[in-house]
């Protein structure tokens, strides 16, 4: 592997720790995160997730039936967003925090990295409710480049799926 590609992936691991450990209190539902890294058998680039393990006693996935994903594309050479790219990434995460993440709203439960693209996979009381504190957590911002994707998803079936995928 390329050295500028490991050195690039050494630095971001570092970033993603960092940001893990802060995401790791977004939301009072979820009690306990993990990592999962996925090489791409055509490119032999990682694909990084943090989803969220293990949610509270009583946790009520039915309450969350919207799945909400947010999706920011990049250009890299290494498939990684550059450091500059990370932390606008992170600032945009952070800024969604109190509106999304702390309102009982909606649940984070899956942020994934890697390949020119990061996407955070939420669920939500409402869609609708979702995007309106979503314009409000990044008004007054400049715009971040993400597309938004609502949808009803009552079994949780991107997240189940995901997790059966995942080898502990």
């Amino acid at each position: 592997m390329n050295s500028d590609i490991v050195r690039h992936m050494k630095h971001f691991l570092l970033l993603a720790a960092v940001a893990f450990s802060t995401a790791s209190a977004m939301a009072e539902d979820v009690t306990s995160w993990a990592t999962a890294v996925s090489k791409q058998a055509g490119t032999g680039r990682a694909i990084i997730f943090r989803y969220a393990k293990d949610f509270r006693d009583g946790f009520n996935e039915s309450a969350f039936p919207d799945r909400v994903i947010l999706v920011w594309k990049y250009k890299s050479d290494s498939g990684m967003p550059g450091l500059n790219e990370h932390g606008a990434m992170d600032r945009m995460e952070d800024l969604l925090e109190p509106m999304i993440g702390e309102s009982g709203e909606s649940v984070l439960v899956l942020v994934s990295t890697g390949e020119n693209l990061r996407e955070w996979i939420f669920y939500a009381k409402t869609g609708k409710k979702f995007l309106a504190a979503l314009n409000k957590a990044l008004a007054g911002q400049p715009r971040f480049p993400i597309e938004v994707h609502t949808g009803r998803d009552p079994e949780w079936s991107s997240y189940v799926r995901f997790r059966k995928g995942v080898r502990e």
